[in-house]
Parts: structure tokens; C-alpha cells; sequence
């Protein structure tokens, strides 16, 4: 039986109002199908649809008809986006491999632009999740009011508060705060990979210490073996020389 979502209250009375601030170069910036004038426009807001699903998408991620589909007015931004969180590719490679309170934090997060108003919001979202499915949360998330408020049926959700009034840094952005891999599932993917483990340091090679030719270095050696420089006449300077008796065949007053 399905259950409904849970009741939960915001963390913050915070949650509850519009910031009011000075525009800035972090405000969120809205793409939307209604504003592109030709199909770079388009291209582009396909882009953030992509990167706000996958982050990044690569070719084989890519569905071509779904992406004429919206060009041509057939469905909205909308519905793209809930194609994209129901397609193989985010199932394969985020919920077959994270925990049900990361999935719903992460629809959360990247359908609404806001981070979860604490673990009992995370929990009322992996009850739909464990019942209903990722379809049943991405319907009802893509149909409540907060989502049709916020984005209605053509812009491409967005983060909707990066700037936090009372500090002078913002939120962290949501790739950063919840990776597309679990901590187990990072570990056996091999990264993130450690640079330095407190271990012995590695040996140069071989090839790195092979002579060069030209290099000043390789004849340093053979100068030091040099004989020093030494003057006759002890450490005399050269001032008192009669360099007009070291010239021959030159004479004077002509």
C-alpha cells in the first residue's frame, strides 16, 4: 500500500520567506524555454537541463528524441526533466547505487533548488521512494505547488539560494554536497584517490638520472677539477701594469 508523504516542518522559519538582498553576481540565473529566441537558446537550456540532472552527460547519456521533443514545443521543460529522472542512465548510475535517504535528498535538492529541511524530510521523501518508486517521487515533487511556484513548466530548476544574509559565504552547492556516489561505492570506483598515504616516497627513476647532453650540470665535476687560476707576482691587481711597454713597435708623439 502506498503511503503519503509525511508531514515534516522546515528546520528554519528561514525556509518560509523570500531573501531579500542587493542583486549580485551569485543570484541564481533562470533558463527557461520561453525566453530562447533560436535554437542555440534551446540548445542551451537543454544543457542546464542536463547538468542539473546528471551534471554532466555524455553522448551515449543523451536522448536525441526527447531533445526535439522540447525544441518543437511537443513537451515542456517539465517533462524533460522527469524523463531524465526516470531514464536508465540515473538509474544505473546514482540509484542502484546510493541508499534511499541519499536518493531523496538528491531529488530533492536538484528538482526543488533547496536542501532538505532536515532528516525528517529525507525520511517522508524514502517512504514514497520505498513505496512508490522513483516514478511516485518524481511525480509528486514535479506536481506540487512549491515546484510549479518556483519553476513552473518551462525553466530548468535551478539552486534558489546560493547567498545566505547573515554570512558572507553562501550555501555549497549541491554536487559538492552530495556526490553522485556513496562513500562505498566511491571506494571500490577508486577514487577519490590519495595522493600521499604517509608511506615510504617513491624511488626516482632511472631514465630521470641518465646523462643529457649540453646539460651545464654534467661539467660541473670536470671544472671543479681545474687548477686554480693563480698570477705570478701574488694577488696584485692589474693597474700597475706598463701596458705601453707590452706593445711592441709603437712609439710616442708621432
Amino acid at each position: 500500500m502506498a503511503l503519503p508523504l509525511l508531514k515534516y516542518a522546515p528546520t528554519t522559519q528561514n525556509s518560509r520567506v523570500n531573501p531579500l538582498r542587493v542583486g549580485s553576481d551569485e543570484d541564481p540565473k533562470a533558463v527557461s524555454m520561453d525566453k530562447a529566441m533560436d535554437r542555440e537558446d534551446q540548445n542551451f537550456v537543454i544543457e542546464a537541463a542536463y547538468r542539473q540532472i546528471f551534471f554532466h552527460a555524455f553522448k551515449v547519456d543523451r536522448d536525441r528524441t526527447l531533445e526535439s521533443q522540447v525544441r518543437n514545443g511537443q513537451i515542456t521543460v517539465r517533462d524533460f526533466i522527469r524523463s531524465l529522472c526516470l531514464s536508465d542512465t540515473f538509474n544505473r548510475s546514482f540509484y542502484t547505487l546510493n541508499s534511499n535517504y541519499r536518493v531523496a535528498r538528491h531529488l530533492v535538492e536538484k528538482l526543488l533548488g533547496r536542501p532538505t529541511h532536515g532528516k525528517s524530510e529525507e525520511i517522508a521523501w524514502s517512504a514514497v521512494l520505498m513505496t512508490r518508486g522513483v516514478r511516485g517521487m518524481v511525480d509528486d515533487i514535479l506536481d506540487s505547488q512549491e515546484y510549479l511556484e518556483a519553476f513552473g513548466y518551462d525553466t530548468v530548476p535551478y539552486h534558489r539560494n546560493r547567498v545566505v544574509g547573515s554570512r558572507d559565504l553562501g550555501e555549497t552547492p549541491f554536487n559538492i554536497t552530495s556526490p553522485r556516489y556513496d562513500a562505498y561505492y566511491r571506494g571500490i570506483l577508486g577514487f577519490p584517490q590519495v595522493v600521499y598515504t604517509g608511506g615510504p616516497a617513491k624511488s626516482i627513476p632511472a631514465r630521470s638520472r641518465q646523462r643529457r647532453g649540453g646539460f651545464p650540470e654534467d661539467y660541473l665535476p670536470w671544472v671543479r677539477n681545474l687548477p686554480a687560476m693563480r698570477s705570478q707576482g701574488g694577488a696584485s691587481g692589474n693597474t700597475s701594469m706598463d701596458y705601453l711597454s707590452k706593445v711592441p713597435y709603437r712609439s710616442i708623439g708621432r
